[in-house]
């Protein structure tokens, strides 16, 4: 499933391959694509049409291109949320390429440059969507998230907390995150996954985090000293970011950017999907846990079990 780097990574190349375009047409081939708009697919592709690209912005696993028309902007967004397996895909209009298989909304795009693109949703498992919503003020006066300086989002994005890599995060929200980490009774990776919390994280890279850390991920939070969630926090941050350098964590032929091309930042994973491989640090065999109807990978010697927990 996309994580926030494979999210950042596909809006940085929506930045700079179609913002700044006119939509000039849309084709949805299946309406569950559109599920959640409110006017469904006639209605979307009525509000899409003539409609120009203003930029592209993210907060955690949310995407979203601010629109305008002319040169007034029109309140609203085209949202994106990539589900399990959704691609945002960007080629020239004129290359003659057969349509993905599993393309479910396309938009023509012309640029100012007189280049025409075509911008697909593709998704095989079909758990994403595309919707166009009004966009509302954030409810601390900063901006909607990295891409953008409004202060604004899309209305159904509001509930979400900004993420770890947002430009926007400063310090004191730092020091508000640990606290509020440190007041929950819940295992420290259910926290970490809470969106409402801090947005992004998923079962991959909260595993990597915790690793780093070397914070079991059954260790309740108001059990962490500061220092230790401060530290999960950073070590969230920092294999987020290296996962954005390197372009995404990639396991299969699903998570492309909109040029097509995987990320391989699965390379250098320490922790998640390496059960029964010897940890990097201490040698000893990674373990795989039962966790949420997923899996969780630790080192139970770098990671010791809380005292009073046992084994799922």
């Amino acid at each position: 499933m996309p994580e926030l780097p494979e999210v950042e990574t596909v809006r940085d190349g929506v930045a700079r391959h179609v913002v700044g375009g006119r939509v000039s047409d849309v084709q949805v081939f299946r309406d569950y694509s559109v599920r959640r708009h409110v006017g469904g697919p006639v209605d979307l592709a009525a509000r899409l049409d003539g409609a120009r690209l203003e930029g592209a912005v993210r907060r955690g696993k949310y995407l979203w291109v601010p629109l305008s028309a002319g040169t007034e902007p029109t309140g609203e967004a085209l949202l994106v949320h990539l589900g399990m397996s959704g691609q945002l895909l960007v080629a020239h209009a004129d290359d003659g390429a057969p349509a993905h298989r599993h393309l479910r909304v396309r938009m023509r795009v012309e640029m100012p440059d007189g280049d025409v693109r075509h911008l697909d949703f593709v998704d095989q498992r079909t758990f994403g969507h595309l919707a166009v919503e009004e966009l509302v003020p954030t409810s601390d006066g900063r901006p909607g998230g990295l891409g953008t300086d409004v202060a604004a989002l899309p209305r159904s994005v509001a509930h979400v907390g900004r993420d770890l890599l947002d430009p926007s995060l400063d310090e004191r929200d730092l020091a508000a995150l640990v606290a509020q980490v440190r007041r929950r009774t819940s295992g420290i990776k259910r926290i970490l996954l809470d969106q409402t919390l801090s947005s992004g994280v998923g079962n991959i890279y909260a595993d990597e985090a915790l690793w780093r850390a070397r914070v079991h991920p059954e260790r309740r939070g108001d059990a962490l000293r500061p220092g230790q969630v401060r530290d999960v926090l950073e070590s969230a941050r920092a294999v987020m970011s290296a996962a954005l350098r390197a372009g995404g964590t990639s396991f299969d032929s699903l998570y492309v950017n909109v040029n097509g091309e995987s990320g391989y930042f699965s390379r250098s994973l320490e922790a998640y999907g390496r059960a029964g491989q010897p940890c990097s640090r201490c040698g000893t065999p990674i373990e795989r846990m039962s966790f949420m109807n997923r899996s969780s990978h630790v080192c139970t010697r770098c990671q010791p079990r809380p005292r009073g927990v046992h084994p799922a």
